[in-house]
């Protein structure tokens, strides 16, 4: 009994030994591997100093462009149309004759009329010399002034007539497009062609009720539109609402902007840039370079680290930093809290990056970071 017990011990310390004998050889071979893998390199990123930049405070808005002066003109009676004396798009000046219409019947009951008219002005003076002798009585006088004041109201009224038939453009500008022609019918109100003053021009624009302190009569404005890009109108506010619309709480404003070249046209949209109080200084990045989480916001900053690199120079690493972020203008943010100007930071590729990486700065290919972008169409 004791040698089989014996026996099993001997045999059960045999396994013991064999199974530590092959747990420490593959303890062994993984350590080897893992001493053999190759270490992580240094991540490349892009990179750029933190600097003060001047940023002017602004309000922005969409708004519609109008003219100074618009109308469709029209005609105030019916009448055929005799001769038209512009062609589609002219310019024309204040009073140009625009269009003529069939007036032949109504010059001859003018002249009718003053025929009448012409009579009655003898009768008067003949009356008045037989008034003198007592011929004819004061009351026969009176009958004979108001007859000839009622011919003449009446010749005044069929010339106003006449001269309706000639229609003038009631102020300067450009004439649109026309689809009158010789001979057709006109009826009272129908439109001949648009008329636009578009030299200056209007933009109406609505911003709300809380930007009301930040806008005053004569403030300065920029007006962009994507049909001239990268190109700015120069304006200045020359009329605010008195009233706040009550269903959306904006206020309307009007500014007036300078259109030399006529490229700005009645009825297209523009983006609208108010100045709103003086320029300010502010630490500013790409918006690329923040990295927006639930707990704040942060950045990696590049410091000299204690490793080399291959030419021998410090190895930078990259510190995670918490930032406090300000406004934003187009590619840009400004940093209020957490940097100082200099520091050099990391604009892209820090999702691949945590305390202490090593990094290698590529700046070949840079993030945007334009104040002012323009959409790229491909």
């Amino acid at each position: 009994m004791k040698r089989t017990t014996k026996r099993m011990f001997i045999m059960l310390l045999c396994v013991v030994l064999l199974i530590a004998v092959l747990a420490l050889g593959k303890f062994l071979q993984i350590r080897k591997l893992i001493a053999s893998m190759p270490k992580p390199g240094a991540q490349v990123v892009t990179a750029m100093k933190a600097e003060m930049l001047e940023w002017q405070p602004q309000f922005n808005a969409v708004g519609t462009l109008n003219p100074v002066r618009g109308v469709d003109v029209t005609t105030e009676v019916a009448g055929l149309v005799r001769s038209l004396h512009f062609h589609s798009g002219q310019d024309v000046k204040a009073g140009e004759l625009l269009v003529e219409l069939n007036a032949d019947s109504d010059i001859a009951q003018l002249q009718a009329l003053q025929a009448a008219a012409d009579l009655s002005a003898s009768v008067l003076a003949r009356d008045r010399q037989q008034f003198e002798v007592k011929a004819i009585s004061q009351a026969q006088l009176d009958a004979d002034q108001a007859d000839l004041r009622v011919k003449r109201a009446s010749v005044a009224q069929q010339a106003a007539l006449v001269a309706k038939k000639t229609i003038r453009a009631p102020f300067s500008g450009r004439l649109g497009i026309t689809t009158v022609n010789p001979g057709q019918y006109l009826n009272p109100g129908d439109k001949i062609v648009t008329l636009q003053t578009l030299n200056p021009i209007y933009i109406d624009f609505n911003l709300p009720q809380k930007q009301l302190a930040g806008v005053s009569l004569g403030q300065r404005l920029t007006l962009s539109s994507d049909a001239f890009p990268g190109q700015s109108f120069a304006g200045k506010i020359t009329a605010i609402n008195p009233k706040v619309d009550p269903t959306t709480r904006n206020l309307q404003l009007e500014a007036t902007i300078a259109n030399e070249k006529l490229q700005l046209l009645p009825g297209m949209f523009a983006n609208v840039d108010v100045d709103a109080g003086d320029k300010k200084s502010y630490l500013t990045l790409p918006q690329t370079a923040i990295t927006y989480n639930p707990y704040g916001s942060t950045v990696f900053v590049l410091k000299p680290g204690d490793k080399k690199d291959d030419k021998g120079n410090a190895q930078l690493e990259a510190q995670q930093v918490f930032v406090t972020t300000g406004p934003t203008r187009g590619d840009q943010v400004a940093v209020l809290t957490g940097l100082t100007a200099g520091q050099q930071i990391v604009t892209s590729g820090q999702l691949k990056l945590k305390n202490g990486s090593p990094v290698t700065v590529d700046n070949s290919v840079q993030p945007a970071n334009s104040p002012n972008p323009t959409p790229q169409e491909k």
